[in-house]
This record gives structure tokens, C-alpha cells and sequence, in this order.
């Protein structure tokens, strides 16, 4: 070909490739032909193969449009293609238009670089991904051979995706196989499940491989596996109950104080799964402490409790710690990590008014409903109105869209800021529809400049505002994420989101609530994270986070009223020991799951059990870990137990872990010594009383983990003071064990 002119060179091209098509592949084998007989779809050669219905779901299948590949935001090696396959049109023109149209060869489809990169022909960042007898190879090369056509006339929608089972009832080691169904608009159906993608949300539970056959893992336990055909998202609940079944006498007589107690057990039946015991008094009254108020009993409230034989004596205790002060500042720490902004961005004194107002919704124990329609519909001076504070931090539609359906709905928007959500159904325009609720929301005031933002800024409502689309460039209306009749507030969209977020019918506004309450009594919540609710994230017991959410709004939104339904619960007094039933369960309470404390409760209870006074900066004489309004307050020991980084943005989420860090910092630091030797602390003033050792032994016991010592543990503290130096180093030393022991960190 050296003495062959230019032309001449492109034809004699042209025609080698050619016949390389001709013998390469242009006829279906007998594997695609019976497979394309099977999908229902593509049964001959003859019929045209749409590019929606066909092509696409085969780069999905493959993973060609994945993030890690040429979905990702700016592609792969100058191809991309929208993330899973939710923009048609853009990935039509990448494919044909795109590089000089150079990906499509019609002339000769098996020289088409999409088919030789896939096959292993050209080199490929992605491998080899099918072979040329594979239906893949076959269907992709009969689109680009019938023209690649970007629709064929009258071709039908994918209308629904349906799993023919939904619900696996395994045993160990047992396999199972899923079915995809797809719908179209026509009426007609087709097996999808060797293009379906599927996701295991526990591997070690139940896996899937890409033929959609789910293996139960070696224990009992429960998972979801997601199924995603072309956006199109359902779920597999998969179940593994142990193989020794229980006594169903023993669920019917387990006491059952309320709903809570017949959903829970109702499900440990089915997994035949025991609970654990009931937790001795001492445990409850402990647990219950921390968890309403966040600080340990004194030693006289439990000595009154304990003397007490009321039938009803739990719940006086629960309605007498609702209605305490250190309720407020408790609680109020919880939304001050979903909601603190940096002081250094938004200014420090709009931060202490948001603080101040966050503390004082819940003093006044207002309804929950209330508490967030303020925030979403604030106005006004953040140096007087607290809730404006989150539209200085957030000061785009888009910003406050993330926080606000993360916040109140549960929902993670975030995603579908960019692309199509991937374990959702929501649409990068249902985000920015969304966000057009705050389109409107104007500040007239010196405006942020970071580190130091000093200024007022107040916070209004515009004339004027809009969002657009940012591919298609067009102006959005608000709309709700998902079905709502309702008529714009042109004034304030915000007053017409926040009828629409609060209303009873919005579900997702109670459940994601009393998720949160449930995950903070409980260890764990219903659903994990407790602030992303989807379908491929289900709770663990859904009837039971319907019946949590149902009964919230009969209250009218009242968190007291929810926190005294779980607390009053039989299965919120389990002891947290396992039996050989429940030890591998870790979603179902069958126990009460023991974990680390909050970094404010504990420091609190280290103060109190010393009797020494937290001297924090920024802060009155006599304030407590859990009064604190900025986490720029210096503290070594909240940094150490999970206070969360001031630079992170809200919502902030804690690392619930314990560290090895941790237990140094218990053992070596100054600071706890300090307190432990206060000259007007606990050790110092048992030492100088004429108890008797028995005696300050008793009340150390009472104020450390609100129990009496046994009969061993007294005969060995007695021992170590009697045989110290001095009677206060003695007691400083049992004091020193005692907080290091995990009985007074972890709540048992």
C-alpha cells in the first residue's frame, strides 16, 4: 500500500474492514439468538434495536456508565456518558457525534471502537468487558450495522421494574435466584436480570453476584439487596432466621408494655431469635438518666429510688426527668451538631443566638413541627432572630436544599445535585425544583468574610429569584419531591415548602425524627444512617418505624411524648449481655447494645462524681459540658471523645467508636487527676467525714455507677484504702479505677 495515493488508502481501509465485519460477526450466534428468544425483545436479526430499551441498559449491565468508569463527572479518557444511564440524549450524541463520531463504524460495526475496546481488541482502561458470541457483543453490533438510529418509530417507554419475589426466607449456605421483569408502554415484559445491577447492603449476610443469585451467608441475619435497571430501583429483603427455633411460650409471656414491645417481639419470633433478660433496676435508672437528661443520678436520687416500692415507679421517674432542666441543654446538644455552623464563618454572636434559640425551643417543649417550620420560613436579624442564622450559612438554593431534605426528610439530595440519584428515583431537576423554594430568600447586611465575620445580616424575603436547570439552562418552579396539590406562595415559597414538609401526610418528616430519638435510646437506629430513608435502605423493622412516626404526629409532634413510649418499653429495660440466641444479632434489639456515652455526658459525669466544677472558656462560673454553645471552646477531653471538628460542615455526624486514644487519655490525663485531688472534691471530703470506709465505699459505688457494691467488690476497696498511705489517697485511687472502668463510659 506504500504506492497507493491518499484515497486510494481510505477505500482499501474501508474495504478490509468490511469484510472484517463480514467475518466477525454480523450474524447472531446461537447463544444470542436463544438468550434475545428468552428477553422477548430482540428475537431476530431482523428487528430494529432501540437504543433506550437496548443499547443503554447493556452499558449499564457492564458497567460503562458507572462513577469509576465514563460516568464519573468529567468521563474517562475523553468519553463520557451520564452516570447509570439518566440523560438518553447526551449519551447518543457521546457515542455518535462526539470524537468526530468515531466510537460508531456503521459501514463496518466490528472496526466500531465501542465494540473493540469492549471485546479486548484496542487497549481499554477498563478491560475486556464481553465476548464477540456474548448477546451484548451481538446486540451492539446490530444497532450500529441498522445505522444506529438514536429511536426506532413507535417503540415503547420502560414504563415499571418488578422483582418476581421479593422476600428470601433463607438457611445458611442456601442459594437463591432473583428474577428482573421489565414493563414497557405497550403492555409488553421482558427478563432483564442478567442486565440488572444488584447491591448487597451486608456481604457478609447474603451476597449477589451479576446473574442476580443471592448467597446466604454461614449466620442468621437479615439484609436488603438493591436491583437497578435504567433508574429504575426496587429491593430484595432477605431474611436468615436461626436454625433452633424458640418456645413461642416464651414471646407470649414476655411482659409487653405498649407497641413497641408487640412489633419487636413480633419479628424476633420470626427470626427465632430470644431476648435477653430484663436489666437489673440499677442499669434502668442509670440508662434512663443519661438518656433524657445526659447526667448520671446523685447519689441520694438513687438512694430514694431505690427505697421506693411504687408499682408505678418507673414512670414517675420518666415524667420527673422530661420535666428537668438539664432536659433542654441534653437534648438541644443533639440538633446544635445537626445545625452549628462555624462561628468564624457566619460570626460568633450569630452562633450564640442560634445556640440560645435552639435551647430555648426545647425548654418551652415546642412541637416539633413548629420547631422546624421557624427555621426553614426564618426572617429577620441574626443578632435577634437565631433561626436566621441557617440562611447566612447556607446562602444558595442549591446549599440549603442539602441540609433542609437531609434535616427534615431523611432524604440525600446531594447526589442528584450532579446526576440522576443512584439509589434513588430522584432526578437532577426534582433537586433543583426543590431548591426553587429558595429562590426567594434575599440578606441585606455586610455578608460573609471569613475568619472573622462580625456583621448583622438580616435575612428577607425577595421580590425576585429564580433557579434554573444547569444543563438545560431552564427556569424551575418549586415542586415537592414527590406528590403534593398545592398552590405556590409567590411571596415566600418557603411559607408554602414548610405546610407541605410539616403536613401529616408527609411521612418522611416524622419517621426521619423519631429515627433519630429511637437511634440515640436504642444504640441503633431503625435505619442506618438514621438520616438517609430510602427504599434500598429499609428499617430494620418498618412496621414499627410507620407505628413510631404515626404515634409522633398523634402528639402532635410532642419528642417528650415519644421518648417516654420508648423509655416505658419492655424492650428498652433488655440487659445488654447476649444469650447464645441473640449474640450475632445487631438490628433487631433483642438486647440493649451497649456503646460510648456522648463526649459532653461523660465529662459531666466525671465532674459530678469528683464534685468539681468545669471551668470552660466562654462559658458562666458552674456551666456543664452539655451548656457549651461553640465547639470552639477548647476542651482536649471532648475533642478526644467524639465533640465534633469545628471546621466540619453541619449536620455533623460523631464517630460513635471508642479509641484507643480514649482509654490513654481516662489513665494519664493531668486534667482527670486534677479533678480527682480537688481540694474541695469528693475524695477530699469522704476522706475528712467520719464515715466509716463501708460507708464511703457505698456512696462511691452509688455515684459512679448507681449501684451498691457486692459483698466482693466492698471487701476489696476496703482493703485498697485501708492499705494506701493515707485514707484520701486510697479513696483517690478506687475513684481513678473507677472512672476508667468501662461500666462508667459505656452504657451498659
Amino acid at each position: 500500500m506504500a504506492h497507493l495515493l491518499p484515497n486510494q488508502i481510505i477505500l482499501a481501509s474501508v474495504l478490509f474492514a468490511l469484510i472484517s465485519g463480514i467475518a466477525t460477526g454480523a450474524e447472531s450466534t446461537p447463544v444470542a439468538a436463544k438468550r434475545q428468544a428468552e428477553a422477548g425483545r430482540t428475537s431476530s436479526d431482523s428487528s430494529l434495536i432501540s437504543f433506550e430499551l437496548d443499547v443503554q441498559p447493556i452499558l449499564a449491565a457492564y458497567g460503562c456508565n458507572s462513577g469509576p468508569c465514563h460516568g464519573k463527572q468529567r468521563g474517562q479518557n475523553g468519553f463520557q456518558l451520564s452516570l447509570l444511564g439518566f440523560d438518553s440524549d447526551f449519551d447518543y450524541a457521546s457515542l455518535s457525534q462526539d470524537a468526530r463520531g468515531r466510537r460508531l463504524f456503521p459501514s463496518a460495526p466490528s472496526q466500531s471502537l465501542l465494540l473493540r475496546k469492549a471485546i479486548g481488541s484496542d487497549p481499554h482502561g477498563g478491560g475486556k468487558r464481553f465476548d464477540t458470541n456474548s448477546e451484548a457483543y451481538n446486540t451492539l453490533y446490530r444497532w450500529i450495522n441498522q445505522g444506529a438510529t438514536r429511536r426506532v418509530a413507535g417503540e415503547p417507554t420502560l414504563a415499571k421494574v418488578e422483582l418476581e419475589q421479593t422476600d428470601f426466607i433463607l438457611g445458611t449456605g442456601e442459594d437463591a435466584d432473583l428474577k428482573t421483569v421489565a414493563t414497557y408502554s405497550d403492555g409488553s415484559t421482558r427478563d432483564v436480570t442478567t442486565l440488572t445491577t444488584y447491591l448487597s447492603n451486608d456481604d457478609a449476610t447474603a451476597s449477589v453476584n451479576p446473574n442476580g443469585q443471592i448467597s446466604a451467608g454461614d449466620l442468621p441475619g437479615e439484609t436488603a439487596i438493591m436491583v437497578r435497571y435504567m433508574n429504575h430501583i426496587c429491593v430484595a429483603n432477605i431474611m436468615i432466621p436461626r436454625a433452633t427455633p424458640v418456645d413461642a411460650e416464651k414471646f407470649a409471656k414476655r411482659p409487653k408494655n405498649n407497641y413497641i414491645d408487640e412489633l419487636i417481639y413480633s419479628k424476633l419470633a420470626t427470626q427465632q431469635i430470644e431476648p435477653s433478660s430484663e436489666a437489673l433496676e440499677h442499669v434502668f435508672v442509670r440508662r434512663v438518666h443519661q438518656d433524657l437528661i445526659g447526667r448520671l443520678p446523685s447519689v441520694d436520687e438513687a438512694r430514694e429510688y431505690f427505697r421506693s416500692d411504687e408499682t408505678n415507679r418507673r414512670e414517675r421517674l420518666v415524667d420527673s426527668l422530661l420535666n428537668r432542666r438539664e432536659y433542654a441543654d441534653h437534648w438541644s446538644g443533639y440538633w446544635a451538631d445537626l445545625l452549628r455552623p462555624n462561628p468564624y464563618r457566619v460570626g460568633i454572636k450569630a452562633v450564640l443566638n442560634y445556640d440560645n434559640w435552639i435551647r430555648e425551643q426545647f425548654r418551652e417543649n415546642v412541637p416539633y413541627d413548629d420547631f422546624v417550620r421557624q427555621l426553614v420560613t426564618a426572617k429577620g436579624s441574626t443578632w435577634q432572630n437565631g433561626a436566621a442564622t441557617m440562611f447566612r450559612d447556607r446562602r444558595s438554593p442549591d446549599e440549603i436544599t442539602t441540609i433542609v431534605s437531609q434535616l427534615f426528610l431523611g432524604i440525600r439530595l446531594e447526589c442528584a445535585k450532579c446526576h440522576h440519584h443512584p439509589f434513588e428515583s430522584y432526578s437532577q431537576e426534582n433537586f433543583y425544583q426543590f431548591a426553587a423554594y429558595f429562590a426567594k430568600v434575599g440578606r441585606k447586611g455586610t455578608g460573609l468574610s471569613p475568619p472573622i465575620s462580625g456583621g448583622e445580616e438580616i435575612v428577607m424575603s425577595v421580590d425576585s429569584g429564580e433557579v434554573k436547570h444547569p444543563i438545560s439552562g431552564e427556569s424551575l418552579a418549586p415542586e415537592p419531591l414527590y406528590e403534593a396539590n398545592h398552590q405556590v406562595d409567590e411571596s415566600d415559597p418557603r411559607e408554602t415548602f414548610a405546610n407541605w414538609l410539616t403536613s401529616t401526610e408527609n411521612d418522611y418528616f416524622a419517621k426521619v425524627q423519631v429515627n433519630r430519638l429511637w437511634a440515640s435510646l436504642m444504640g441503633r437506629g431503625l435505619v442506618e444512617p438514621v438520616d438517609d430513608l430510602r427504599s434500598t435502605n429499609p428499617a430494620t423493622n418498618p412496621q414499627l418505624l410507620d407505628a413510631l412516626a404515626k404515634d409522633f404526629q398523634d402528639s402532635g409532634y410532642d419528642q417528650k411524648h415519644i421518648l417516654k413510649t420508648i423509655t416505658l418499653s419492655h424492650v428498652y429495660s433488655h440487659q445488654s449481655q447476649p444469650t447464645s440466641s441473640n449474640a450475632s444479632d445487631r438490628v433487631n434489639y433483642s438486647r440493649h447494645y451497649r456503646h460510648r456515652v456522648r463526649a459532653e455526658v461523660l465529662l459531666d459525669a466525671i465532674a459530678d462524681f469528683t464534685e468539681t466544677t468545669p471551668n470552660m472558656q466562654a462559658m458562666p462560673p458552674g456551666a456543664r459540658a452539655n451548656q457549651v454553645w461553640t465547639t470552639r471552646v477548647d476542651s482536649v477531653f471532648l475533642d478526644t471523645f467524639g465533640r465534633p471538628n469545628e471546621n466540619q460542615d453541619p449536620p455533623c455526624e460523631r464517630t460513635p467508636d471508642s479509641t484507643m486514644t480514649q482509654s490513654l487519655h481516662l489513665m494519664n490525663s493531668r486534667e482527670l487527676d486534677s479533678r480527682i485531688k480537688d481540694p474541695g472534691g469528693r475524695a477530699a471530703r469522704l476522706a475528712k467525714s467520719e464515715q466509716s470506709i463501708e460507708q464511703v465505699i457505698e456512696e462511691l459505688y452509688l455515684a459512679a455507677f448507681t449501684r451498691f457494691p457486692s459483698a466482693e467488690e466492698s471487701e476489696f476497696a476496703v482493703n485498697l484504702v485501708k492499705q494506701s498511705e493515707s485514707k484520701q489517697s486510697g479513696i483517690e485511687d478506687l475513684m481513678w479505677a473507677m472512672i476508667n472502668a468501662p461500666e462508667f463510659s459505656i452504657q451498659d
